[in-house]
């Protein structure tokens, strides 16, 4: 199976929340407070200082729908529908299928939230299909958008900021109707944090419904069949561990979710756009901070890492 190596880093930025031992860089992020839970995966403020003409092409790969609101930067992405030009701005990312080319000139703030799968169904009683690699303004979907701008940019301290858009969050979750997210849609999300080679039909009799049950409730509530987000979920740990932010005692298991180096390579290259090769050598800053957040909340929802506690790759 292929051997990690050091993986490369981007010199001309300084990330203001620090940077991993191997010099990956991080964002402020932690769990949402206990009432916001049930619907919010993470939050995170990422702020990172580069010189004003400096273009950072990357990408990012999330398994989960975003909030991401823009304070700085001259943003590009290539979603599903088209090409997308935003500065300062509050916009709504679908879950993805794979990774979406994005690129930044400057120096950069950009402070978010991770909606749990099935939180779309539960608040607004859509499915997260019809949002899949897409980019919607917030405001449109009626989310924290022009006002969430506004607000932020009183504050400046990263848990000031965070604590600001729990609020905003909160005042949503709170209206009459909202509903928590399907249960076996939230044990679902678990399993792809555990075991994403585990047996669909299994899970499913465990969840004492049928399988075309169970696809149709992941495909509306994830974006995607059962099977592919699993796939998903093994390329999403296995980058964090080339790019050197996850538990390297996890390696040996990580590996063997696949068959062989040639299975592990088609899969990366048809969800990363790139062989795993090609990911170490190349710096991935902007795809790097949503991977460590993403480690971050697994290892803390199977309690490998306490809520707040010192993660591995730091």
């Amino acid at each position: 199976m292929l051997k990690r190596s050091r993986p490369a880093v981007d010199e001309a930025i300084a990330p203001a929340n620090g940077t991993t031992r191997e010099g990956q860089p991080i964002s402020y992020n932690r769990a949402p407070a206990p009432d916001l839970a049930p619907w919010i995966a993470r939050f995170y403020v990422s702020d990172v200082v580069a010189p004003d003409n400096h273009l950072l092409e990357c990408g990012l790969f999330n398994d989960i729908a975003m909030l991401r609101i823009q304070l700085k930067g001259q943003w590009t992405a290539l979603a599903a529908d088209g090409a997308h030009a935003n500065g300062r701005a509050a916009l709504f990312f679908g879950p993805q299928s794979r990774r979406m080319p994005v690129a930044v000139t400057g120096s950069f703030i950009s402070i978010g939230a991770g909606l749990r799968p099935g939180t779309g169904h539960a608040v607004m009683g859509v499915s997260a299909a019809d949002f899949r690699d897409r980019i919607v303004p917030c405001d449109a979907l009626g989310l924290p958008g022009s006002h969430a701008l506004d607000q932020l940019e009183t504050v400046s301290e990263p848990e000031a900021r965070l604590r600001l858009l729990e609020d905003l969050i909160r005042a949503i979750v709170r209206q009459p109707g909202v509903a928590e997210p399907d249960p076996v849609t939230q044990r679902f999300e678990l399993l792809a944090f555990a075991d994403p080679s585990a047996s669909i039909a299994e899970f499913a009799r465990d969840c004492a419904i049928t399988q075309r049950q169970l696809e149709r409730i992941i495909l509306r509530d994830f974006g995607m069949p059962p099977k592919q987000v699993l796939r998903r979920a093994r390329a999403l740990d296995m980058a964090s561990h080339l790019r050197g932010v996850a538990d390297q005692a996890e390696a040996e298991e990580l590996a063997l979710r696949y068959y062989d180096q040639s299975h592990l390579i088609r899969d990366f290259t048809q969800l990363f756009g790139m062989s795993p090769s090609q990911f170490v050598a190349r710096p991935q800053p902007i795809l790097t901070l949503a991977l460590e957040s993403r480690q971050a909340r697994r290892l803390e929802l199977l309690e490998r890492v306490p809520p707040g506690g010192q993660r591995p790759w730091l």
